[in-house]
Parts: C-alpha cells; structure tokens; sequence
C-alpha cells in the first residue's frame, strides 16, 4: 500500500491494520508490519496512551476503546435525527422536560431537548456543558467506561462506585439535587450499534414534583425512551 508521505502516521496506520486481525504479541506485530522491534514497540505504546490500543490479559496488543468511541461519535447525526420524536414523547408522557446528553472529554454536552411548555421546569439549552461530577446523566455515562476510565471519573465525583454498581445492575440513574438544589432527575442508556453506551437519555423537574425517589414514577418510561433509541440505531442499514 502507497504511504501518504508522512512515516510515523502510516507505521501507526500499519499497526491499527495488524491488530484489526485479533490480538499480537510484540513479536507478532514486528513479523506482521515488518518494522523494527523498537520501532513497533514505541507506536504501539504511544497508540495505547492514547487509548487506540489496549492489552488484554495475556499483555498481547489489541485494539483499543477509543476506535469505538470515535465511531459512536460518527453515528451522532442518526442519533439526533431520530432523537426530537421520542424526546418530545418522553416529555409529553411524564410532563418533564427531556434532554439527550453526550459525553466529551471531562464534560456532558446536552445534544437534544424538548422543554416542558409551561410552569416550573428544569431548562436546559441544546449545547449546554454539564459535569460528568454529578447528575443521574453523568453516572449513565460514566457506568459503562473500562474501569480505569471509569475510577479516574470518580475522582470528585458526587456519586460512587456503588452507586455505579447499582446503575448498570438496574439499567438507570437518578439524582436528587446532586447537580443543582431543588431538580431531580432520571436517566438510561443508549447504546450505539456495537453496543457501547454513547448517549443517555434524560428528564428532569423540580425536587417537589419529581419526589426523593423519582426512579419510582419515571424509570419506565426513561428506560423505555432510551432502549427505543438503541433499537433504531441497532436496526439502521448502516449499521
């Protein structure tokens, strides 16, 4: 194959296309790219840093979760085009205002809504940068990382493991006044085509409406929305 003229990039190319085939030693790897050992060792670590690499348990390179995170990212215009319906639904079905949040890098961005129409609601913009530190979207999104992923996000985080443990096990997170005094909210994941958690879908109202446990009267129909979500972008041809 004809290189793009700048080396590095395309030895890093070479190493990304070896481990597309399963996992390699190093050994391996320097037989299947044909580059010196120290070579394929320095790329090979570098890629790990960066996450595009990972080891398994027997140490040998694979791919790593980032390749999967950037594809989610790609499958983020079908996800918004398919997101204002149910999001509208959601909140017509539980009078609560209803968000679809993505994570990026040490924050949350919220990429879809569909406000309550009157009274006191929870407004939250499209394009608002949330923290990944507290509220029930921000412990969806951070339930399913790779656990070393997930631990460096529990560093100040107003949520534990525990909790965590509990939202994978249920399926949802709530928060009661963890992000902002006075708002409860729900949210669930939604999972791309592969599998990976890649958006949570949110509602979220004032404490003395929405309660103390509001995963009592909401989780349902959160869950509901969100695994809605996943079945369309599961079932999409491009998938």
């Amino acid at each position: 194959m004809a290189g793009s003229g700048v080396g590095v990039l395309d030895k890093a190319m070479g190493v990304l296309n070896a481990l597309e085939a399963g996992p390699l030693t190093l050994a391996q790897l320097v037989a299947t790219t044909s580059l010196a050992r120290p070579t394929a060792h320095r790329i090979a670590v570098a890629l790990e840093y960066h996450r595009f690499v990972a080891r398994d348990i027997q140490g040998r390179f694979v791919l790593g979760p980032r390749l999967a995170e950037l594809a989610a990212a790609a499958d983020e215009d079908q996800l918004l085009a398919v997101a204002n319906p149910i999001l509208i639904a959601l909140r017509d079905h539980t009078g609560e205002s209803a968000q679809l949040y993505r994570r990026q890098g040490e924050h949350r961005i919220c990429v879809a809504a569909a406000e309550r129409a009157m009274g006191l609601r929870d407004s939250i913009p499209v394009g608002a940068t949330l923290s990944m530190q507290a509220g029930s979207a921000a412990q969806v999104l951070l339930a399913w990382e790779e656990p070393d992923r997930m631990h460096r996000g529990l560093h100040g985080a107003q949520f534990t493991a525990t909790v965590l443990s509990a939202v994978r096990r249920r399926g949802w997170a709530q928060s009661v006044g963890d992000r902002e005094v006075g708002v409860s909210s729900i949210s669930a994941p939604v999972r791309g085509p592969s599998g990976q958690v890649i958006a949570a879908v949110s509602i979220s109202g004032p404490l003395e409406r929405m309660g103390r446990q509001p995963g009592r009267q909401y989780a349902a129909a959160v869950v509901a929305s969100a695994n809605r979500l996943t079945e369309i972008l599961q079932s999409s041809p491009s998938s």
